[in-house]
């Protein structure tokens, strides 16, 4: 298997600081159009439909207040990770039935389905397994220092 080096995933400009969305469709819907207007995804709405299918086979709300929802379309043109905070916590399926306050949404192509998509799962799992980067995450003030903070942890 490939090493998967965070940078070649992780975008600046794929991430939003204090969304205003104030629900789960809200935020979902945010960052898949994000995601297409960057040219990462072709059409979001099919995007979004695959999303809501993962969503239907389990929860993405890991706790913590943390979700990793994803898709795996064929809507999307380059595999990559959006991530937004919250400025209000919303509710959400999670593990420990607490609310969200951040979002990463994974946008994975098809054709990477099976390899880059389980190292980028992987890789973001070892950092969620931190408690201090969950901290740290939760209280980043600019989208630079949300970059920093994943690509370097």
């Amino acid at each position: 298997m490939e090493n998967i080096e965070l940078e070649k995933v992780i975008h600046e400009e794929l991430m939003v600081i204090d969304s205003a969305a104030s629900n789960k469709d809200q935020i979902l819907s945010e960052l898949a159009q994000l995601l297409c207007a960057k040219g990462y995804v072709e059409d979001a709405d099919t995007f979004l439909a695959d999303v809501y299918l993962r969503e239907e086979e389990g929860e993405t709300g890991i706790g913590q207040g943390i979700a990793i929802p994803h898709g795996k379309s064929q809507a999307v043109k380059e595999t990559t990770v959006a991530i937004a905070t919250l400025k209000n916590e919303i509710e959400w399926e999670t593990l420990d039935d607490k609310g969200v306050k951040v979002v990463i949404m994974f946008a994975v192509k098809d054709s990477d389905a099976n390899t880059t998509h389980v190292l980028l799962l992987q890789k973001i799992a070892i950092l969620l397994a931190n408690d201090q980067f969950i901290e740290q995450i939760k209280n980043v003030q600019t989208v630079d220092e949300l970059f920093q903070l994943v690509i370097h942890s």
